[in-house]
């Protein structure tokens, strides 16, 4: 692929990111044509609108949904299937999982969902098939660049002189923070609770707060900008990241298939080196 046709590529997935969330005020009509556009010889679709299952799985336009601390390893892994599943084209949608439920809850076009916890996807139990999970995280603490406040447990947090940001409650990565702090007997007063994992990480970032609490892989791609101070695993909570088709794609097959892709070799090794565990 040309330089040209990569950063092509790379507008198209984020213009199409930014229409899909719009979808909660706007009719979205765009993402894969809905279902209209056959991309792939072997797909038939039957009277219903869904594709008919084969032993090779047809080619389609998917919309995935996706939590934010994925995006990274998702842009990887969506080449490497497109690469091996000629014809099928992925779009991604990232967002916090609460976010994302409440766009399925209320009929955003979409084929594929993988939240950051279980109990978000136990909550669309009507909306998706069988989920399986596809990988696990852990929380660390992230401080500015140089540790300045030379913060090295979660103890450290409760100090108020530190401006400490958070998810909120309802994100999942919020209450997996919530969890560990009220485990380890630590009140902290944060600065600001946001809406996803990476709204955390970019306040730390830019300064804007001394720590926070994110997932280790959103640290490691962020390691040239912040520090990252581990969390003892008596002491830390794991995150599991379930994967579902959607019962409204119009690609079920498809869709089906990138599920399963998800929990084969080639996948699990692109996790593994995000810094994923194995689920």
């Amino acid at each position: 692929m040309s330089p040209s046709s990569a950063v092509l590529r790379r507008h198209r997935r984020t213009a199409a990111a930014f229409a899909l969330a719009g979808s909660l005020l706007l009719p979205l009509t765009a993402c894969g044509d809905g279902g209209a556009k056959d991309t792939g010889a072997g797909r038939e679709t039957g009277a219903a609108g869904k594709e008919s299952t084969g032993r090779n799985p047809p080619a389609a336009d998917l919309t995935v949904l996706a939590a934010s601390s994925l995006t990274d390893v998702f842009e990887t892994a969506g080449a490497a299937y497109e690469k091996s599943h000629p014809g099928t084209d992925l779009t991604f949608s990232f967002a916090g999982s609460q976010e994302l439920a409440a766009q399925v809850r209320q009929g955003a076009p979409a084929d594929v969902l993988v939240t950051a916890d279980t109990k978000t996807m136990d909550g669309l139990r009507a909306e998706t098939g069988t989920p399986a999970v596809i990988a696990r995280n852990r929380l660390v603490i992230v401080t500015t660049e140089g540790n300045p406040e030379r913060i090295d447990a979660l103890g450290d947090l409760a100090d108020s002189g530190l401006k400490v940001v958070l998810a909120a409650p309802e994100v999942p990565v919020g209450r997996y923070s919530a969890q560990v702090l009220d485990a380890a007997g630590v009140k902290v007063r944060p600065v600001s609770q946001e809406p996803n994992v990476r709204a955390v990480l970019s306040k730390v970032e830019l300064g804007e707060a001394d720590a926070g609490i994110v997932y280790k892989t959103d640290a490691d791609g962020a390691r040239d900008k912040v520090d990252a101070i581990e969390i003892p695993d008596a002491q830390n909570a794991i995150a599991r990241y379930p994967a579902a088709t959607l019962k409204t794609s119009e690609h079920s097959a498809a869709a089906a298939a990138f599920v399963a892709w998800l929990g084969g070799p080639e996948a699990q090794k692109i996790l593994r080196e995000a810094g994923f565990q194995q689920p």
